[in-house]
Order: C-alpha cells, then structure tokens, then sequence
C-alpha cells in the first residue's frame, strides 16, 4: 500500500493530496536516537500548518476508497493543550466509514498524563463493558502517551492502538515545549520497557518535519510487533493530514489478531 511510484508527476501529485507521502520503516535500528527537541529552523516549519489540511481536498477519492468500518468503538485522545475538538474532523471520517468514533470525554488535554490514564481507563471499561467489545485508541502527541498507558494496563479492553506524533523515550525532553510540559509525561513514557510491553498491536505514525516533537523520540525501540509509518507533516498538521487519516483507517480495519 505504501510502495514508492517511480514516476515523474508522483511529487506534485503527493503534495497535492492526490497520492500518500506515507511510507512504512519495518526497519527502524538504523534510525538514529534522539538528541533533543526539534531544530528552530525546523519548528519555525509550524507555522505553515494550514498547509496540510489543504491536501485533504485531493486526497477524497482515496479517503473514500479505504476500508469501511465494522463499527467497533475507537476513542481519540487529544495532545496537549489541544481542546477535544481538535481531533473533529478525523472523528467525522470515521464515523463516515463506519466506526463508533468518540472523543476522550475529558475537554482539553491539560497535560496531566498520570491523571487521564486513570480516568481515561475507566472510561474505556466503561465504554467497554457497556459494548461488549474492546475498543481501538488514536492518540495525537500526549495523547498518544496515554492511549499507549491504557492499554499497556488492559489489553483485554484494546483492541489497537495508533499514535501520531507522540514521543516515547525521554517524555517532553525532546520536544519543543518541555518546561511548559512538565515532567509527568516524562515518568510514564519511562515505564515503557521490557518488563511491561504493550501486548496490543500498534502503530506509530511520526515526521521528520514535525517541529513539536523531535520524530527520532516517536521511534519505539521496546513494544514487541510496532509499525512505524512515516508521513510529511508538520506536528500540528497531523490531526487533518489525508495520509495520517489513511493510516489509521487502514489499521483500523485489520484483524486485531
């Protein structure tokens, strides 16, 4: 799905939306670790955010051609001081192929990761228990964080689990806001390790033009069975980029076993 096209129009028609820019690293030991948060130059690349969304408008047909839904409940999870409505429009389109999509329940992400494992967990039983099925987490950034802590705790109640631009080694270390962050993030991305690894499957979507959080801190080095998928957009860009759409829809409609 995600071969790369030798063709000479592939470029302009990739940055039109028209064809995905993703691209699957099954191999990621040769990908350097991080060193820090994300250069200036690279951060500054922010500011065109809104260029991304853009892309939307030539992506419809193969937004409409993915796998539709089965109608299983998938929960979204915003990043950081990002209000629940910012995870809209991806919510929109799966719902629109069929999936119960939900947001967290819990406004904006204050950035209080050990409190919203807590009651993000008792929600998704809730939520759970009341279906009858486990459900899928889409987590943005620390969002991310904490979609990956609730199901590290109960896997029975997840069903798959994809983040994009979320930051698994070093918490806010490598990203550009790490004071305002805090270190909260920073101790539950620590208890990723061998002793407790995720045992649902799981996807990371991360960019090397994201200027929030350094894409070498997205590579997990410690989740048995990972994917990784590379996109090209920025951090902000991400919750309306066609590509990072594409990716969970179509993980969304795999077989969790």
């Amino acid at each position: 799905m995600w071969l790369t096209l030798q063709h000479p129009g592939r470029p302009v028609l990739a940055a039109a939306g028209v064809r995905s820019r993703a691209r699957e690293h099954p191999d990621t030991s040769s990908l350097a670790p991080p060193t820090g948060p994300p250069s200036t130059w690279t951060a500054l690349g922010e500011l065109g955010s809104a260029l991304d969304a853009l892309r939307l408008v030539g992506a419809l047909p193969r937004l409409s051609a993915a796998p539709r839904g089965d109608g299983h409940l998938v929960v979204d999870v915003p990043g950081w001081r990002a209000p629940e409505v910012s995870g809209a429009p991806l919510r929109g389109y799966l719902r629109a192929l069929g999936y119960d999509a939900r947001g967290w329940g819990f406004g904006t992400n204050l950035g209080d990761p050990r409190r919203d494992v807590e009651r993000l967990a008792a929600r998704v039983l809730d939520l759970v228990d009341e279906q009858g099925s486990p459900a899928s987490l889409v987590g943005w950034s620390l969002g991310g964080v904490i979609a990956r802590e609730v199901a590290r705790r109960h896997p029975d109640a997840v069903r798959r689990v994809v983040t994009y631009g979320t930051p698994v080694v070093g918490g806010p270390t490598h990203t550009t806001i790490a004071r305002a962050q805090g270190s909260g993030a920073g101790r539950v991305t620590r208890r990723l390790d061998a002793a407790a690894p995720i045992r649902v499957p799981l996807t990371a979507v991360f960019s090397k033009r994201d200027g929030i959080v350094s894409w070498q801190a997205c590579i997990d080095r410690s989740t048995p069975g990972v994917e990784h998928v590379e996109v090209s957009s920025t951090h902000i860009g991400m919750g309306v980029d066609p590509d990072v759409w594409t990716v969970v829809a179509d993980r969304l409609s795999r077989d969790p076993d």
